[in-house]
């Protein structure tokens, strides 16, 4: 029966029910199938190769007021900053001299950058011959429009869980509908859209995270980030259990088999909760790892969740690192700028 299930999915997901994706995520005695065929089928699909998303995180002031977000507004113990443009493109500049080809730029949702100041930073990478994801949460439509006829490639917006109930409660004065509008107009305007989710979120249950599987798998997402929930202390969450490492590496492998050639982060969070959490996830098949190039002092400073790894290092030594980290897996460092495989063969 177990098997059945994953034969589905691969074949048919479209009849897949939300009951069944929650049965998989309940079932202890299915994880090694899971996980082995999701390392088969990332295999199958896209081979040993991982794309590195060189990521900046350029501001950490925010106007929302998300329940679990260490840089949420109301926290007043969050030592704020902005980079400056020169200092965004000089970090791209370090991005591109390490053989990366891909810059993320990311931020609270920060209106102090305009959509002309975005759209000159995005100009200026652009010349360097990069590959642009934009990750700046809910900004307006025709700033998304600006920003994708100058060259941004890609926008990741993580939708953090697709049950209504729990998404109001954790973003204040918000709608899951709202994001979603703004997922679809990203994939309109011709973006690689990224979603993804939280895993271990207070109140969620096996069917709430099966509702993010199958969301993305309607989305037809991209890019898929899948991270435990982390408690930081300075938010109303503080004291909430943290997401556990199998349910997200779980989470990890049955998007893999929904979306075979979506492109799934090996996440940042993963690592903070585990010493192994990244590799461990390559193997549940993920394919992309984002090494943080943001400067110091600020690093330290974007504290999405306390304990993250990699705050205190060199800030240019996270490359070569996740270099490292990858081959240490038993995967290969890709040369390419890490478009979805389909996309690179719609577009030839």
């Amino acid at each position: 029966m177990y098997e059945d299930i994953l034969t589905k999915i691969l074949n048919h997901p479209d009849s897949v029910t939300l009951e069944q994706v929650a049965f998989v995520l309940s079932n202890e005695e299915l994880t090694p199938k899971l996980f082995a065929k999701a390392d088969e089928v990332r295999r199958k699909y896209l081979g040993t190769e991982v794309f590195l998303r060189g990521i900046i995180e350029f501001s950490n002031y925010c106007s929302s007021n998300c329940l679990y977000c260490g840089i949420r507004a109301q926290n007043k113990h969050v030592h704020r900053y902005r980079m400056t443009p020169q200092e965004i493109v000089d970090r791209a500049q370090i991005i591109s001299a390490q053989g990366i080809k891909t810059v993320v730029l990311q931020s609270g949702e920060d209106p102090f950058y305009t959509k002309e100041t975005l759209g000159d930073i995005i100009s200026a990478i652009k010349s360097l011959g990069l590959t642009i994801t934009l990750s700046l949460g809910e900004r307006s439509f025709d700033e998304y429009s600006y920003w994708k006829a100058l060259g941004a490639d890609r926008y990741l917006m993580r939708h953090e869980t697709a049950d209504e109930e729990l998404y109001e409660k954790l973003h204040p004065g918000d709608k899951l509908e709202n994001r979603k509008a703004h997922l679809l107009e990203l994939k309109r305007l011709g973006y690689e859209v990224g979603a993804g989710s939280m895993v271990g979120l207070p109140g969620q249950d096996d069917f709430a995270l099966a509702k993010d599987i199958l969301f993305t798998y309607e989305l037809d997402a991209d890019m898929i980030g899948i991270g435990p929930f982390i408690p930081h202390p300075d938010t109303p969450l503080r004291d909430a259990p943290q997401g556990t490492l199998e349910k997200t590496l779980k989470m990890v492998a049955l998007t893999r088999l929904f979306l075979p050639d979506a492109n799934i982060p090996a996440t940042t969070a993963l690592g903070s909760i585990h010493p192994q959490g990244r590799q461990m996830a390559l193997k549940c098949g993920a394919n992309v790892i984002m090494p943080n190039f943001t400067p110091s002092p600020y690093r330290a400073e974007y504290a999405l969740y306390p304990n993250k790894i990699c705050v205190m290092e060199n800030d240019v030594a996270c490359g070569e690192c996740t270099k490292a980290l990858v081959k240490s897996a038993g995967y290969t460092v890709s040369s390419s700028h890490g478009y979805r495989k389909r996309r690179i063969k719609e577009q030839q």
